[in-house]
């Protein structure tokens, strides 16, 4: 298995050609994804999962093609099909829900026709300080006076009124 794995992405010190570079490349974003996904929503702020590892990934391959450290035509060529996966992805989020879901997460509720919904908010990461800013910063002192507070894909909490 092993040796599959290093004949398809080749081993360290090796010349690594375009398209074990490229798989590397793909292998990595999965991987990367799946991490920053299954982090925080509030860790990362306003970007999507997606956002966020293509940055790091984009400016991690860059610098090395910069610096030499990896070969410079297999490196843009990776860095160039993960671009183009980012917006294959973004493209193919807004078509189907489940993927959307998948890449993006989904809103939490975290309170109800004022009653908070504590599970959630734990779940989220969320504590009571938190909710009472969204709250103040939607103009509501208290979470009796509105109907729904969630807590969006971006990050963001959203209050309605009654």
């Amino acid at each position: 298995m092993m040796a599959m794995l290093h004949e398809l992405i080749g081993t360290q010190g090796q010349d690594i050609g375009v398209l074990q570079m490229s798989l590397r490349a793909v292998l990595i974003f999965i991987l990367g994804l799946l991490i920053v996904r299954f982090a925080a929503t509030r860790a990362f702020g306003k970007w999507s999962a997606l956002d966020i590892i293509l940055a790091v990934i984009v400016g991690s391959n860059l610098s090395r093609a910069i610096t030499g450290s990896a070969p410079f035509l297999p490196t843009l060529t990776a860095t160039i099909l993960l671009v183009g996966l980012h917006g294959l992805l973004a493209r193919a989020s807004a078509r189907w829900s489940w993927l959307s879901t998948l890449t993006k997460g989904r809103s939490v509720s975290l309170a109800m026709d004022g009653v908070l919904d504590e599970a959630a908010m734990k779940k989220a990461g969320l504590g009571p300080g938190d909710l009472r800013m969204a709250l103040r910063a939607a103009g509501y002192d208290d979470v009796s006076e509105i109907r729904s507070a969630s807590l969006e894909r971006n990050g963001d909490i959203t209050i309605i009124g009654r």
